[in-house]
């Protein structure tokens, strides 16, 4: 089975513009994404997909691999279906470039998913980890799941319902790194938006919308996805 990792990245964030090349203890943020999923020993090979310029430049600059996408994508999945629809691979892993401290270990629960679906049932994999706060929040997109915690939906607000306090329910957090079967990508791709997707502008809701299967493992791993500038400090810090 042969395993590649796609960094997606853009510098236009809206949030944090040139994030991916912010300098974190002397090197851009996107460098240690990079370095921290090509040292996992994990991957036949590692890429950053990007559509700028500054990125290109700085990912050949340290000697990475990089695509260029050569279309505007309106999420991760698109950017990184388009730069493997040549390869020759079938699993995928997408992590953000935000993410200096992506955890080897999930790296790894993520792959075991593949390579222990004799059945090959399952088209992605991802994260979710409990959470006890923030679960009106709608930047923290909720997720749900069947008792073999596959997923059954992704949301901007608190699911489940509840109606009675004596029920012991956890919520979980998506986390949003994925593994996707490549054909299970390009699907997606080759897909427009649906319905769900479009009203709570979650895109794993279009796997769902698909009738894709999504395994939901359980992590501890709590990254800094470095979203705005004051991030990128509590980053800085962690480096020291």
């Amino acid at each position: 089975m042969k395993v590649i990792a796609a960094i997606p990245a853009r510098y236009q964030a809206s949030r944090f513009p040139g994030k991916l090349l912010a300098d974190l203890a002397g090197k851009p943020v996107i460098q240690h994404t990079y370095e921290a999923v090509h040292n996992s020993g994990l991957f036949d090979n590692v890429y950053v997909v990007t559509d700028s310029d500054q990125i290109e430049n700085a990912i050949r600059g340290f000697g990475g691999n990089v695509i260029r996408s050569q279309k505007q994508h309106q999420c991760g999945s698109d950017r990184i279906a388009e730069a493997v629809l040549e390869l020759e691979v079938d699993v995928v892993i997408n992590v953000q470039g935000d993410e200096p401290f992506i955890s080897a270990a999930s790296l790894q629960n993520l792959i075991d998913v593949f390579q222990n679906d004799k059945t090959q049932s399952i088209d992605l994999a991802s994260l979710m980890i409990p959470i006890s706060e923030d679960i009106e929040n709608p930047n923290v997109v909720k997720v749900i799941t069947d008792l073999s915690h596959r997923a059954l939906y992704f949301s901007r607000t608190a699911i489940p319902y509840l109606r009675t306090e004596d029920t012991p329910i956890i919520y979980y957090k998506h986390v949003g790194v994925y593994a996707f079967r490549k054909n299970a990508l390009v699907d997606f791709y080759h897909h427009p938006p649906t319905p769900l997707e479009e009203e709570e502008k979650i895109e794993a809701i279009r796997y769902l919308e698909m009738g894709k299967t999504i395994q939901m493992l359980e992590t501890d791993f709590v990254g800094i996805g470095i979203d705005v500038p004051a991030d990128l400090e509590r980053a800085k810090q962690l480096m020291r």
